[in-house]
């Protein structure tokens, strides 16, 4: 047993290409170590923004494949066939043997006793695994052929403190690590991986990514400690500074005072996602400090690292001030015929168009559910002016947050100001829902105008592209209902959203806009109820059933099921409809028509009667509109049919020879499943 490592050696690798490759390269080499049965006590593998190690502890070097007898195909196969065998292991016509199976007579050939030896296999196999390696970008050297994440430069191989000799391409394997140097790379010969860690280590450098993040992790909590501060961990930054670094060094920046003028958000992003900074915050005010903490891939012993990253912030922070300052005071209503300039899509208009259209549908809604109708007009009005300003230019992914702050600087409202960022939200499944009615208002109506545009003329999502989010749109209306609670007429809206388009003269060739949308609305839905855990067959007992539109009752409705049918009121229900359903379904022939009109003077036993009786109470419930009802009182009634339906099918005889008791009887069973079924559709329910 020895130990064998594998070192590529390149330029720096982005951390994404990074993780990948590492992946990749671990899973290749367990593979065939796996397959060539070669045993081994450990599999680790490492890596830094330029180095891709794997190493394997205590690895056999030769494997005994005892001598054994291999079946073949039938005596009486085709040439082809004998000649693939036969090649396959490696065996002429001589070494055949005949043997009679108890599935008839087959060729065998026995194998003799050999060695194996892993410096063979591996020499054999790594030129493939590395070329198997899948990069999502690639780069070469020079004008050499070999692609990597970034150029190769070197590739150390070590089986049992020997090189182990293989050719990739124009590279070919050797014992030399190489280390940074101020101008060029040291040359490091190294015996085995216990050597070549020492040298790593006498450098500085920590191989294992794992150890790098926690002690990144344990630098960045002594220094907050230390200064009274605190940081929301953001863990994949965390993990992509990690990855960016050899020997990680966590160091202090600090930016101007003036700066803190500026919303968080902005500051945040420029910090986070522009410089993979990690803010600074006051651990009981949470409030951002002008100080910032950065991981370094060395010591910073004459504080240019540090004095470096403090003019790239400032330099940048600079810019946004400066936008602010000019941004903030440019009237959001006056910027509003500016957005003419911006085309929302081709067939659809402008910016300035959809703006338009969103107002006058959020007032609809907003008159709906009870929001102020002049402040949701004004709100929608100004709802995107921020997207013609410089700051937004400079960072698109605070448009709305920067239109909130706008906003508030200019005296508008706070419920206003909070639409302006609201009305992009939710944006996924779990994403935060505004819960302002005028932020509620646009929100809705700005995602249903995108619905109808697109879906108009006919630029529906497919089963692999949704280009335009449409999804994730009808996704947050409906979480936009159902969080909070609104009763809407879905189709209501969607038609008025047409009629917007219409009076703006837009084309809609898609004669079925409405229908197609609310079938798409429907099959979310149930993809949303589904990701909430609920049951999937009541969620389709009541939807394919569907005649409303209000989807927050739709919601309730399928809740409140959920819990009745766990109860076991809810499994005699959906017992007694299955029952009486299968019946009908054996006895009534193909053209026989049944309306469910028993008639009673046909009824010859006493529990027919019962059954007719307490039919004709729940029928009389179900009258009652829907609204009004209880559902727990629905199923309570359908019920206590249990018993009554158990006497009937103990004691009666539905296939009766009499064939006019007969039908009148199978008429009484279609009278119940009708019932039943005005209540939600039981055939889609599971149960006994």
């Amino acid at each position: 047993m020895s130990d064998f490592f594998l070192e590529l050696y390149s330029e720096e690798i982005p951390h994404g290409l990074q993780i990948s490759a590492r992946n990749q390269l671990k899973d290749l080499i367990l593979k065939e170590l796996t397959d060539h049965n070669i045993k081994f006590k450990q599999f680790n593998i490492y890596s830094t923004p330029k180095r891709l190690v794997a190493y394997v502890d205590q690895v056999a070097l030769e494997q005994k494949i005892l001598a054994q007898e291999v079946k073949g195909p039938k005596v009486d196969c085709n040439d082809q066939a004998l000649e693939g065998f036969l090649r396959s292991r490696s065996a002429e016509k001589k070494d055949l043997i005949k043997k009679d199976t108890d599935k008839g007579e087959f060729y065998f050939v026995k194998l003799p006793a050999k060695s194996l030896f892993t410096k063979d296999i591996l020499s054999q196999k790594l030129p493939s695994i590395l070329q198997s390696i899948n990069w999502k970008k690639s780069m070469r050297w020079s004008n050499h052929d070999c692609f990597w994440g970034r150029p190769l430069k070197s590739i150390l191989c070590i089986l049992d403190n020997k090189v182990l000799d293989f050719k990739y391409h124009h590279f070919t394997t050797s014992n030399l690590t190489y280390i940074n140097g101020p101008f060029d790379d040291k040359e490091q010969k190294v015996k085995n991986f216990k050597d070549y860690n020492k040298i790593l280590e006498k450098n500085k450098i920590e191989l294992d990514h794992k150890k790098r993040e926690i002690k990144i992790k344990n630098e960045l909590e002594k220094i907050l400690k230390k200064n009274k501060c605190s940081i929301e961990l953001n863990t994949s930054l965390v993990e992509e500074v990690t990855n960016l670094v050899e020997t990680p060094v966590v160091l202090k920046g600090k930016f101007n005072e003036e700066y803190l003028v500026l919303p968080d958000e902005l500051l945040n992003l420029t910090m986070v996602n522009h410089q993979r900074y990690f803010p600074m915050k006051l651990e009981h005010e949470n409030k951002l400090t002008n100080n910032f903490l950065f991981v370094a891939n060395n010591f910073d012993q004459k504080n240019l690292i540090t004095k470096g990253n403090e003019k790239v912030i400032d330099a940048r922070l600079s810019d946004a001030k400066f936008f602010w300052d000019k941004n903030k005071r440019q009237n959001l209503v006056k910027q509003v015929t500016k957005l003419n300039s911006i085309v929302f899509y081709q067939k659809l208009g402008t910016i300035y168009d959809k703006t338009q259209r969103t107002r006058q549908l959020a007032s609809l809604i907003a008159d709906t559910i009870g929001a102020n109708k002049e402040d949701t007009e004004i709100a929608a009005s100004i709802s995107k002016s921020d997207l013609v300003s410089d700051l937004v230019g400079e960072y698109p992914e605070l448009q709305g947050v920067i239109g909130k702050y706008f906003a508030v600087e200019q005296g508008f409202s706070k419920e206003i100001a909070n639409a302006i960022q609201d009305h992009y939200l939710p944006l996924g499944p779990s994403g935060k829902v505004p819960k302002e009615k005028i932020s509620i208002s646009v929100a809705i109506a700005d995602k249903i105008d995108t619905l109808v545009g697109f879906f108009g003329i006919d630029e529906k999502p497919s089963s692999s592209k949704d280009p335009f989010a449409l999804r994730r749109a009808c996704l947050g209306v409906l979480r936009l209902i159902t969080e909070n609670k609104l009763s809407l007429s879905l189709k209501e809206i969607l038609n008025n959203s047409k009629n917007l388009y219409l009076t703006q003269k837009y084309k809609i060739t898609n004669d079925k806009v409405i229908e197609d949308l609310f079938l798409f609305f429907i099959e979310r839905f149930k993809v949303n109820l589904k990701d909430k855990g609920l049951r999937l067959d009541i969620s389709n007992s009541v939807l394919d059933n569907n005649r409303s539109d209000d989807f927050y009752g739709i919601f309730k409705n399928i809740n409140d099921l959920t819990k009745c049918f766990k109860k076991q009121e809810g499994n005699d229900a959906i017992s007694i409809y299955k029952r009486s359903k299968n019946i009908l379904e054996q006895s009534v022939d193909d053209n026989e028509e049944l309306f469910g009109n028993p008639n009673n003077v046909l009824f010859q036993h006493p529990c027919e009667d019962e059954i007719m009786i307490k039919l004709n109470e729940v029928r009389d419930y179900f009258t009652t509109p829907s609204r009004l009802r209880d559902n727990e009182k629905s199923i309570v009634l359908l019920s206590e049919l249990k018993p009554m339906m158990d006497n009937f099918f103990e004691n009666v005889k539905v296939n009766d020879d009499n064939q006019q008791v007969k039908k009148n009887r199978l008429e009484l069973l279609t009278l119940l499943c009708k019932t039943f079924e005005k209540f939600t559709d039981f055939s889609k329910l599971d149960g006994s």
